[in-house]
């Protein structure tokens, strides 16, 4: 009998060991990684249903249900089979994928996902406190610190604040002078903390039952925080003996020197007095003032968690009610041909464009709009406003929402959404993945117009005696290349037979396809507030002493020191680079070469992507053309290996444009064998990961001290690195 715990014991040991070594294959739990298994599982889930909804049954394989599916949730667009001959459910079913794809669907989710943990975190200091009043035996969370987190909650402004801790107006009393109040005894709380408890309680009480007020709330928000009676004068003293940048209190314009012993934590105040460092960085701050920084950025979340939901749902409405609208009246032809209403038309081809998915229910793609220019442009328009231009359209939204808030109202007015308006224009990136700083905009606007412009300017020039285009009048011509050039970096469309155009512009177009994700990605990482964490950069040995979580064997910055590293350590790194790492092999340049620098900085961000992205290229290429060697001895001009790299290039960039198939209208691909198709699969899901914002990006990072940690060390070794480039270039 004695024996049987030491048998459980054994038992027990061996699973945990054997759990262990399972977790060293998992990748760890991030942005990333969730966004993998929401494709995947997704795409899985929707492909049996999918398979099973073909009338006649089965008329569609699993194989070619499994690609649609997955060619429309990553908004690749290429089709095995004509999406006219599909059941109408099969087509609805494509329609929700595409949309459930977006990256604008996710950011949504990601936005609502941190702003709900702010919340969260609200709730568990508010019940703590109660429990620890109820137990009477003392509490590990204090008044000030529950205060501090109900400043970042915004009470109804009709509410009357009279508790001695929040005064009308965002104001608190001064403490009253005189000696500090003796501490209560074990089991008691004094009078004035008891009663500024029931105070509080009273306002959380008024402020569940009421509805929760809208983001755009006109009220300004004001953090306050009272030291407890007890800590009133101890308070005092340590403002005039360690005076902080941050909390002292200023009016009127007046600097910090006019601090009257108050605290108050605006955004405004923040904005007006303590300005971040490079990518947004704030440094130096106390664990008090972090906690209102992120009052700040739950304000700002607040604010997106409406526009961005109102952008990408209006787009898509009034899109695709004027283009359903446009071809009932005036060119129903096309998609009665069909068997489509043109109705249904216009609202797929409407949400496909937004969400640059290029697929269309019509055989023959766009080519029977070739000279409809309000579809034409109106698409276009969805094209730009659903991708590459989305960051530049988003910030240009928040700037004139808040010029027109400032010119049609007064000063007092709206302080609170004007702020916070204000806050995300300064540091976008602590709160959205796709909002920029103002010069990374400007940038991201100066590569979209020219690399649009050398599209367009090549689609007419590298074309001329093409007899494919000379059949096309001059003017539709213009429009068509315009429209063309905006649709083959990532919309997907084709306004002409792609194999009709000269081979010269096709090699163009490989390249662009490729780099159609390139602008936003480095402005991306380029802004990131981890920039050079996100990078790689930090892999020194003190980098990985002082972050466990980055050193283990899925980790993108250091390496496992447990003594089990092992070839599980060895596989789990380079699955969890192939998955994860973005860009990897950066390194961050001298921090004094000015914008040489920046240009240094990007291009080895761009080799990096190079590197990372050409492997996965070559193999697919490599599988591809061996598993269809017998359809490339039978035709080999249709089967030719361009066009194997035109199709892998096109999954990869999620773009969708094919060369296709000289006797149907779908994809080229539709001719493979099924084995091929299932490795373009695995190719499109990887692609649509590329464009990603790193697992270390702070804007898809939920709340909480390790940001702090984080944000903090990396000041700290940034310091040390700069001094070490010194003195060693000295």
């Amino acid at each position: 009998m004695s024996r049987w715990p030491h048998h459980l014991d054994d038992a027990e040991s061996g699973a945990a060991s054997a759990c262990s070594k399972f977790r060293a294959w998992l990748p760890p739990l991030n942005f990333i990684t969730i966004h993998y298994a929401y494709f995947i599982v997704v795409c899985l889930v929707a492909s049996l249903v999918f398979w099973g909804s073909s009338d006649p049954a089965r008329r569609i394989s699993y194989a070619d249900s499994l690609f649609l599916v997955v060619s429309a949730m990553t908004e690749a667009g290429l089709n095995t089979v004509n999406l006219s001959q599909m059941t109408t459910w099969q087509q609805t079913m494509l329609f929700l994928l595409i949309i459930l794809g977006s990256s604008i669907w996710v950011s949504i989710w990601t936005v609502v996902a941190r702003k709900h943990v702010f919340e969260k975190r609200f709730q568990d200091i508010v019940r703590a406190e109660r429990m620890r009043r109820a137990s009477r035996a003392g509490s590990a969370v204090s008044l000030p610190k529950l205060q501090r987190f109900l400043s970042f909650r915004k009470l109804p402004t009709t509410i009357p604040l009279q508790s001695p801790l929040v005064s009308q107006g965002g104001e608190h009393p001064e403490p009253k002078e005189g000696p500090p109040p003796s501490e209560p005894a074990t089991g008691q709380i004094e009078p004035a903390a008891a009663a500024a408890a029931a105070s509080i309680d009273a306002q959380l009480a008024v402020a569940a039952a009421a509805p929760r007020e809208a983001a755009l709330s006109p009220a300004r928000v004001v953090f306050v925080h009272t030291p407890r009676p007890s800590e009133a004068v101890s308070t005092t003293a340590r403002e005039h003996s360690e005076p902080s940048q941050l909390t002292r209190r200023s009016r009127n314009g007046k600097d910090g020197s006019q601090d009257d012993g108050k605290d108050d934590f605006s955004i405004r105040h923040l904005l007006a007095h303590r300005p971040g460092g490079r990518n947004a960085q704030f440094h130096g701050l106390t664990r008090e003032e972090r906690e209102r920084l992120g009052g700040c950025e739950y304000q700002a979340l607040r604010v997106l968690s409406v526009i961005v939901p109102l952008y990408f749902f209006l787009w898509q409405l009034l899109g695709c009610l004027a283009l359903g609208a446009w071809i009932n009246k005036y060119q129903p032809e096309p998609p009665l041909k069909n068997g489509i209403n043109p109705w249904w038309l216009g609202i797929f081809n409407g949400v496909s464009a937004f969400n640059n998915s290029g697929m269309s229910l019509l055989d023959a793609n766009m080519i029977p709009f070739q000279n409809s220019y309000f579809v034409l442009i109106t698409m276009g328009l969805m094209i730009l406003a659903g991708n590459t231009a989305y960051p530049i359209f988003l910030r240009l939204i928040i700037w004139s929402l808040l010029k027109l808030l400032t010119a049609a109202t007064r000063e007092d007015d709206f302080c609170g959404l004007k702020d916070t308006l204000r806050f995300i224009l300064q540091y976008p990136r602590r709160v959205y993945t796709n909002l920029f700083p103002a010069r990374p905009t400007w940038w991201l606007l100066f590569m979209l117009i020219l690399l649009n412009s050398v599209d367009w300017v090549c689609f007419e020039l590298l074309n001329l005696g093409n007899r494919a285009m000379d059949s096309i009048p001059q003017g539709s011509r213009v429009i068509d290349g315009l429209f063309q050039a905006l649709a083959v970096r990532s919309g997907g469309f084709y306004i002409v037979p792609i194999p009709s155009l000269y081979v010269g512009l096709q090699v163009l177009y490989v390249v662009m396809m490729y780099i159609s994700v390139y602008p936003v990605v480095i402005t991306m990482r380029h802004s990131n507030v981890y920039e050079e964490r996100s990078l790689g950069i930090y892999d020194e040995d003190e980098v990985r002493d002082a972050d466990p979580e980055m050193a283990t064997p899925w980790s993108v910055h250091g390496r496992r020191r447990s003594g089990n590293g092992g070839m599980a350590a060895a596989v789990g790194r380079v699955i969890s680079r192939t998955l994860t790492l973005h860009g990897v092999g950066a390194r961050a340049p001298p921090l004094n070469q000015g914008s040489e620098s920046h240009i240094n900085f990007i291009s080895q961000q761009i080799r990096g992507q190079l590197a990372h992205d050409t492997w996965w290229l070559v193999l697919a290429i490599l599988v591809i053309v061996t598993i269809n060697t017998s359809k490339f001895l039978a035709d080999p001009i249709n089967n030719s290996v361009f066009n194997v790299i035109f199709e892998v290039v096109s999954a990869y960039g999620c773009v969708g444009i094919s060369v296709g198939v000289p006797y149907d209208s779908f994809s080229f691909c539709g001719s493979w064998h099924t084995a091929s198709k299932l490795v373009l699969c695995a190719v499109m899901i990887r692609g649509r990961h590329r464009g990603l914002p790193v697992a270390l990006d702070r804007a898809v990072r939920l709340p909480g001290e390790k940001l702090h940690d984080e944000e903090e060390e990396d000041h700290r070794i940034r310091r040390s690195m700069t001094i070490r480039r010194a003195s060693t270039e000295a």
